[in-house]
């Protein structure tokens, strides 16, 4: 018989952490702070000690109620303070931690995105903090995954997509009979290159407008291994000089061909097709600024899809890292 008040996740559900779980774990802004402290300092499983940095030793540690509210651990032999939070995404935030936790679960349980506007509503914050709460988590613990993609035997498709708004009339290209020429067009548009593996991960990162032809094939030497099967589409971007890699294939898509046997690029048009479907529908728009940070976002999530563990709780892991924004 069902118990109303433990539901549990369904055995036909994709989901691998349920707000229900989430909400059972994670009850409040305590439990939250004693996660951190158990999984970030604590050299023990029930986190009585700890290293202290001033006596250079582990030593046992308590956590005391202070008028000021303190969330730090005191060391019982000198003293010494420590805080869980510092140097992570959450130091010196006075938003709780239980609203940054689900802020991440947010983040790691959608598929297609969430904007900052909705987490504004959802948290009861101000808009200024879901944006500043989404660009650290963007840019901090959804950083540019830097390996490098394919090797022996790997197959791996590389392609460039265009991002922003549709070109105005004065950007519009002509052809020589006066009529408009299809194609990218538009000095607006933020150019973005993408390498994915079929079945693996994938690499997306925004190219500068004034070396979009160098740096395309420079990130094309940068993200994938010598020793990898390389399909493209027959865009001279990818006239990659000398055999710089084993194979190289391309699919003709002036030719209306986009599937031959094992040529095409389907899988990183599919990738595309998840950034902008998300940024359409979550977002509307996103200025060249901070697309990297969405690129990240999305990334993560393609890059961890098959994950037996939870995303949250991966992303979570990764909060508990030294902030990148602090330490530079």
């Amino acid at each position: 018989m069902t118990d109303r008040n433990r539901p549990v996740r369904a055995a036909s559900s994709d989901s691998q952490y349920s707000l229900m779980e989430f909400m059972r774990e994670f009850p409040d802004d305590a439990t939250c702070l004693e996660w951190l402290w158990l999984n970030r300092i604590a050299s023990d499983a029930k986190g009585e000690t700890a290293p202290c940095d001033h006596c250079a030793a582990v030593t046992p540690h308590k956590r005391y109620g202070t008028s000021q509210r303190r969330q730090s651990w005191t060391c019982t032999r000198c003293g010494h303070h420590v805080h869980p939070t510092a140097g992570t995404i959450f130091h010196k935030s006075s938003t709780s931690l239980h609203l940054w936790f689900y802020a991440i679960y947010l983040m790691a349980s959608t598929r297609c995105g969430i904007s900052a506007k909705q987490l504004e509503r959802e948290l009861g914050v101000t808009y200024k903090t879901a944006w500043r709460m989404f660009h650290l988590i963007r840019n901090d613990i959804m950083g540019e995954d830097i390996g490098p993609l394919g090797g022996a035997d790997e197959q791996v498709e590389m392609d460039e997509m265009y991002v922003g708004g549709k070109p105005r009339l004065k950007d519009k290209r002509r052809n020589a009979d006066g009529s408009f020429k299809k194609g990218p067009g538009g000095k607006e548009k933020a150019v973005v290159f993408g390498a994915v593996e079929r079945g693996g991960r994938v690499r997306a990162q925004v190219v500068p407008k004034d070396e979009k032809g160098v740096g395309v094939q420079q990130r094309a030497r940068e993200f994938v291994l010598p020793a990898t099967h390389v399909f493209t589409d027959e865009s001279s971007l990818y006239d990659l000089e000398g055999k710089r890699f084993a194979q190289h294939q391309r699919i003709q898509h002036k030719q209306a061909i986009y599937v031959n046997g094992d040529i095409h690029t389907q899988t990183i048009e599919g990738f595309w097709s998840l950034v902008k479907n998300g940024i359409r529908g979550a977002h509307h728009s996103v200025s060249a600024k901070h697309l990297q940070g969405y690129l990240n976002e999305y990334s993560w999530r393609y890059n961890h899809r098959f994950d037996e563990h939870p995303m949250f709780l991966t992303l979570l892991k990764a909060a508990t890292q030294e902030s990148q924004s602090l330490t530079a």
